[in-house]
C-alpha cells in the first residue's frame, strides 16, 4: 500500500511537480500526501471519500492569482464561475451545492488554517484568502455535515505557507491587462521555538467590463509556537481592506452579444458595488499527552464591516457590522477497539454570529432614508464522533455522526412598519459510513454514505414582502450522498481516480428575483431533486519533464418535484447554473534548468439559466498559457513569468445569474488578455 500512496503523491491529480520531486517519487523518496480536512488525518489513498489536494506550485507558480478557480479548475466535481466580479465573489459549486449562490459561497464549508471562514448560517466568502500566501488546498467533494455541520455539501480547506528553515524575504510584482497590478511582500523563517510567516499584498484591477473596478489590500500572518512537551500554539491573523468592488451587473443576451464589455445601465446609475474591511484572529492549541491521546482546542474572532449598493431605490443601500466568533475542543485516541486498530475523535463546536444590518434607500448612488434596521444573531452548537477501524490489512471501516442545533434570532429596531422580531430553531442529525477495500497494493475501492444539512442564511431568510424578520415559507435543505470510488496507480507513470454518486436533496433552496427589487435575490424551496454524477481524473508522466492531467465531470442534476408559488411546475427540469459536462486538460513541462511551461484548457457545457429551462448559457472552451523560469544567483532566486488568459479569444460568459429578472442572466468574460511578473527571493543565511 505504500506503493500506491507514493504514486498518488507523485502523480497527485491537482498538482504540478518539479523534475527533482518527480525523481524522488520514482525512487520511493517522496512523502505521502496526508489529508487533514477529514479531521482524522490519513494518507490520501486511505480516505473513503472523494478528496483532491492542490500543491503550492499549482496555486502560485506563474499564476495571476486573481481567484481560486485558477488552481482548482482541475478538481473534478468542482465548478467555479465569476472570477472577474469582486462585488459578487467567486461562485463555487461542489456537486451542485453552492450553484444557487447570487453572491458569496453557499452550501460549502470554507476552512483556513483550521478556522472557519463560513458563518454559522452557512454563508462563506474567499475575499480574505491571499492566494500568494497559500501553501495547500484540500477539497472534499461531497456532503460532509457529519464532520463540519451546517452547510457542508463539500469542504475547501486552505493552509497558509509556513516559515522554512532558511529565513527569506520575497518580493513579487505582477502587471496585466485591464489595469491589473499586484505587489506582494512576504517573509518567513524558523527559530528554535517559532515557525513564522507574514505576507502583505496590494491588488488593483480596472476590469474588462465597465464599472468593474476593484482594489484589495491583505495582510496575513501565521505563527506556530513550540510550547514544549510536544504541545503547540498556532496563531493566525489576517486583515483585508477592499474599499472598491464595483458590480457591472448581469445583462441580457442581446447586450452581451452586441457589447460584452458594457455594464448594466442601472448598476452604473445606482453605483452598484461593495466595500469591506475584515480582521481575523485565530488560535489553535494542540496537546498530545501520550502516543495515544491528543487534545486540540481552537478559538477565533472575526470583525467584518460591509456596505453595498444594489441597483434599485427602496432599501438598495446596505450597511452591515458583523462580529463572528467561536471555538471547539476535540479529543483524539489512537489504539485498539475490540482487538482491532482504531482511531477515534470526539468533539464539540460552538459558533456565534452577530449582525447589525441596516438598509437605506439608494438615491442614485447616495444613501437615502433608513428603511430597515435589525439585529440578526445565529448561534450554532455541534457535537460529533468519528471512528476509523482497521478490520484487516485490506479492509477499513469509517463511521461517524454529528448533531447540530442552530438558533436564528431577529430583533427588529425599525418599528414604523410593525415589529417583525422573532426566532427559529433548526437542527439535524448527520451520519456517515465509509468502507475502503484494498484490491491490490496499487488499487483501492471505497463506498460511502454521507449527508448534508443546510439552513437558509440570514440573507436567504429575507421576506419578499419587504418586511423584516424571517420568511416563514423557507426551510432547510437536506441531502444524502451515496458514492462508490476507485483510486489506482497504472504502471510506473500514471494514476487514475473515479467516483460515481447519487445525491437525493429534499427542499432544494432556489433563488428568484421580483420586479420591485431587481438585482436582489429571494429564496424558495423546491420539493425534491436528484443529482447523478461521475468524476474522473487521470495523470501521467510520459517523460521525466512532462506531466499530463485530465479531469472530467458528468452531472445530471434534476428537479424531481418542484411547484413554485406561482403554480409553475418545474418537475423534471435541470437545476439551473449547472453544466452537464466539464472537461479539463493540462500539459506541464518542467526542464531541469528551471524553465517551465503550462498549457491548460477548460470546456464547460451549456447551462440553463432559469428554473423553466427556457434560456441557455452557451458552452465554451477557455485555454490558458503560462511559462517562466527560476534561476539562483548567489542567495537570490530570480523568477520571471508571463501568462496569457483566454488564449484563443473565446466569447463566453464568466458567470450566470440564475433566475434573474428580465433575462439579465449573463456576465461576459474578458477577451484574450495577458500578464507578466517577476519574483525575487532573498535567502537571509
Amino acid at each position: 500500500m505504500k506503493c500506491l500512496a507514493c504514486w498518488l503523491s507523485a502523480l497527485s491529480l491537482p498538482g504540478t511537480l518539479s523534475a527533482q520531486q518527480t525523481a524522488q517519487a520514482y525512487s520511493g523518496e517522496l512523502e505521502e500526501i496526508i489529508v487533514e480536512a477529514t479531521r482524522l488525518s490519513r494518507p490520501l489513498d486511505r480516505v473513503p471519500a472523494a478528496v483532491s489536494v492542490v500543491s503550492q506550485n499549482e496555486i502560485q507558480l506563474g499564476r495571476q492569482q486573481l481567484g481560486l478557480d485558477e488552481a482548482l479548475s482541475r478538481v473534478p466535481g468542482l465548478f467555479m464561475q465569476n472570477r472577474y466580479n469582486f462585488a459578487q465573489d467567486l461562485r463555487v459549486a461542489i456537486r451542485g451545492f453552492g450553484a444557487r449562490s447570487s453572491f458569496g459561497i453557499r452550501g460549502i464549508k470554507i476552512i483556513v488554517d483550521g478556522i472557519p471562514e463560513t458563518l454559522p448560517d452557512g454563508q462563506g466568502q474567499v475575499d480574505s484568502i491571499d492566494l500568494g500566501a497559500t501553501r495547500r488546498i484540500e477539497v472534499i467533494r461531497g456532503p460532509s455535515s457529519s464532520i463540519y455541520g451546517n452547510a457542508s455539501g463539500g469542504v475547501i480547506s486552505v493552509t497558509s505557507e509556513r516559515g522554512p528553515e532558511t529565513p527569506y524575504v520575497d518580493a513579487r510584482l505582477t502587471l496585466g491587462s485591464y489595469g491589473f497590478h499586484k505587489l506582494q511582500l512576504k517573509a518567513g523563517g524558523r527559530t528554535e521555538r517559532l515557525d513564522y510567516f507574514v505576507s502583505l499584498s496590494d491588488t488593483e484591477l480596472d476590469g474588462y467590463r465597465a464599472h468593474s473596478e476593484a482594489k484589495n489590500t491583505q495582510f496575513s500572518g501565521r505563527f506556530n509556537f513550540d510550547l514544549g512537551a510536544d504541545s503547540t500554539l498556532l496563531t493566525v491573523v489576517s486583515f483585508t481592506d477592499q474599499p472598491i468592488s464595483n458590480d457591472p451587473g448581469g445583462i441580457d443576451a442581446a447586450q452581451a452579444a452586441a457589447d460584452p464589455s458594457s455594464a448594466r445601465d442601472r448598476n452604473v446609475n445606482f453605483d452598484a458595488g461593495e466595500a469591506l474591511e475584515q480582521t481575523r484572529l485565530g488560535l489553535v492549541y494542540t496537546l498530545p499527552f501520550s502516543e495515544r491521546h491528543e487534545i486540540t482546542a481552537r478559538t477565533y474572532y472575526v470583525w467584518r464591516d460591509f456596505s453595498n449598493k444594489l441597483p434599485f431605490t427602496g432599501g438598495g443601500a446596505v450597511d452591515l457590522e458583523r462580529f463572528f466568533a467561536g471555538g471547539g475542543v476535540s479529543y483524539r485516541y489512537t489504539g485498539m477497539w475490540g482487538g482491532k486498530p482504531s482511531r477515534l475523535i470526539i468533539g464539540v463546536d460552538f459558533d456565534d454570529q452577530d449582525d447589525d444590518r441596516r438598509r437605506f434607500d439608494n438615491d442614485l448612488g447616495n444613501r437615502g432614508p433608513l428603511t430597515f434596521d435589525q439585529n440578526e444573531r445565529v448561534t450554532s452548537k455541534g457535537v460529533f464522533i468519528q471512528n476509523e477501524l482497521t478490520l484487516n490489512e485490506n479492509l477499513e471501516v469509517s463511521f461517524g455522526i454529528r448533531y447540530d442545533e442552530l438558533e436564528f434570532d431577529v430583533d427588529d429596531h425599525f418599528l414604523s412598519d410593525g415589529d417583525d422580531s422573532g426566532s427559529r430553531t433548526l437542527g439535524d442529525v448527520s451520519p456517515m459510513l465509509g468502507i475502503l477495500v484494498s484490491l491490490t497494493p496499487t488499487m483501492n475501492v471505497y463506498g460511502t454514505v454521507s449527508t448534508a444539512f443546510e439552513t437558509p442564511t440570514t440573507t436567504e431568510f429575507a421576506n419578499p414582502s419587504g418586511a423584516g424578520g424571517f420568511n416563514p415559507t423557507v426551510n432547510p435543505q437536506t441531502a444524502t450522498n451515496v458514492e462508490i470510488g476507485l483510486r489506482a496507480a497504472l504502471g510506473d507513470r500514471s494514476s487514475f481516480e473515479l467516483a460515481v454518486f447519487q445525491i437525493d436533496v429534499e427542499d432544494e433552496l432556489i433563488p428568484f428575483e421580483i420586479a420591485s427589487s431587481p438585482g436582489r435575490d429571494f429564496f424558495a424551496n423546491a420539493g425534491k431533486s436528484t443529482r447523478l454524477g461521475l468524476e474522473l481524473a487521470f495523470a501521467s508522466q510520459p517523460t521525466d519533464q512532462l506531466n499530463l492531467t485530465v479531469s472530467y465531470t458528468y452531472s445530471d442534476f434534476k428537479f424531481d418535484r418542484f411547484l413554485d408559488d406561482n403554480g409553475n411546475d418545474f418537475s423534471g427540469n435541470t437545476l439551473p447554473g449547472t453544466a452537464k459536462n466539464v472537461l479539463f486538460g493540462e500539459a506541464a513541462y518542467n526542464h531541469p534548468s528551471g524553465w517551465y511551461g503550462v498549457l491548460d484548457a477548460l470546456y464547460v457545457d451549456e447551462q440553463f439559466t432559469n428554473n423553466a429551462n427556457s434560456a441557455i448559457n452557451d458552452a465554451y472552451l477557455i485555454a490558458n498559457l503560462r511559462f517562466g523560469f527560476e534561476r539562483t544567483v548567489g542567495s537570490v532566486v530570480l523568477s520571471p513569468f508571463i501568462g496569457v488568459n483566454n488564449l484563443f479569444d473565446e466569447r463566453y460568459n464568466a458567470n450566470v445569474r440564475i433566475n434573474a429578472f428580465g433575462g439579465r442572466y449573463f456576465e461576459p468574460g474578458p477577451e484574450r488578455n495577458a500578464y507578466a511578473g517577476i519574483s525575487l527571493r532573498f535567502d537571509l543565511r
